[in-house]
């Protein structure tokens, strides 16, 4: 894959179509970018977001939202919501050395270290995502790949469309071990959040 190095005197970017999808970008190009298309990074390849989540996909993650949020008053962990940027780092942090900036739907951060005005900077404990007509197979295994490799303790997969959740857990040896899939008039817990029971009838109710 060609590069492209960044330079600081580099323009902003203002329309989508002027990024060219063969090179490759760093956090340090997508900060120059002022164009209204929602773009994820996965190693340094350039993906741009489905259009605004139907009400409710917007529903389910205001609902789960909220439950993490309650149970967390008072806890050193904190949930976030999308649009907010998770950055990866391998090695250094310098922006032009980052490559992955996803948006996951939800995260849960536990280490109050990783958060800065920009986002957070290194694994959440745990990532949500919740499908969309508009998800790409690729991207979300590229996704899947990403939270493995750099140590998301949990990611949770919800299907609105199927009334489904799936919990992707890491193993000692770092490689992630799927849960049974999970469905209504069920409950879901978390090692990474003790005391924690997700209700599915609550979650996905319309």
């Amino acid at each position: 894959m060609a590069s492209k190095l960044y330079s600081a005197s580099e323009k902003p970017v203002l329309s989508f179509e002027e990024i060219d999808p063969s090179l490759t970008y760093s956090y340090a190009h997508y900060l120059t970018w002022l164009f209204d298309d929602r773009v994820e990074l996965i190693k340094g390849q350039i993906f741009k977001m489905s259009p605004a989540p139907a009400p409710y996909h917007q529903q389910i993650s205001v609902h789960l939202a909220s439950f993490l949020f309650n149970f967390l008053k008072g806890k050193p962990c904190k949930v976030y919501t999308a649009p907010f940027d998770v950055r990866f780092p391998k090695e250094s942090k310098a922006d032009e050395d980052i490559y992955t900036v996803l948006q996951p739907d939800i995260c849960v951060i536990c280490d109050p270290s990783k958060i800065d005005n920009r986002g957070c900077i290194g694994a959440p404990d745990i990532v949500v995502e919740i499908l969309s007509p508009g998800n790409n197979k690729t991207e979300l295994l590229h996704k899947y790949n990403v939270y493995e490799e750099f140590g998301v303790k949990e990611y949770w997969v919800l299907s609105p469309a199927e009334k489904t959740f799936l919990k992707y857990t890491l193993d000692d040896g770092g490689k992630y071990q799927p849960s049974k899939l999970f469905t209504l008039s069920e409950k879901v817990y978390t090692d990474v959040l003790p005391g924690f029971a997700l209700d599915l009838d609550d979650v996905f109710e319309d």
